[in-house]
């Protein structure tokens, strides 16, 4: 029977790390690594994470070249403006199906999600949507109109 001879370590070579002594330390940086993470999280929290939205009051200036009963939509806002001999309104564009914003059309709106139709009075003429479109607040003021997309108001009110 032959025995194996051991080759002689050098200096130089690192000296074994038992599996345990392994074990123990990758939990310990495993550790280390959540806590880091947990307080770069944390040292994010003061900062708002939300988009500042628009006001839901604005003011808009109809053009002058706007016929009766043609919708003005401003850039930027789910509002259909109108201007008839009554009058001013402002109807919200936003479906009451599931919150599409609904399009102009030659009758009135069309929601391009599901279909469903609106007379330019906001007046469901084909659902799903199961309520006419909501009139908004309006009011006039030194030749610019105020509109309040918070605020609801009756159909058929007009603001001379």
């Amino acid at each position: 029977m032959t025995t194996k001879a051991s080759t002689p370590r050098s200096r130089l070579d690192p000296e074994p790390v038992p599996r345990r002594d392994w074990l123990g330390l990758s939990s310990l940086w495993a550790m280390g690594s959540a806590l880091m993470f947990g307080l770069v999280g944390m040292l994010r929290l003061p900062k708002a994470a939300v988009l500042a939205s628009p006001s839901k009051k604005f003011r808009v200036a109809l053009p002058e070249t706007l016929a009766a009963g043609e919708p003005f939509i401003p850039p930027g806002r789910a509002v259909a403006v109108f201007r008839d001999a009554e009058g001013a309104y402002a109807v919200s564009i936003v479906c009451t199906h599931l919150g599409c914003v609904v399009k102009p059309n030659a009758e009135g709106f069309e929601c391009p999600c599901h279909g469903s139709r609106f007379a330019s009075n906001g007046e469901v003429k084909k659902g799903p949507a199961p309520r006419p479109l909501p009139w908004l607040k309006v009011s006039v003021g030194g030749g610019l109109i105020t509109i309040d997309e918070g605020v609801t108001v009756p159909p058929g009110t007009k603001v001379a």
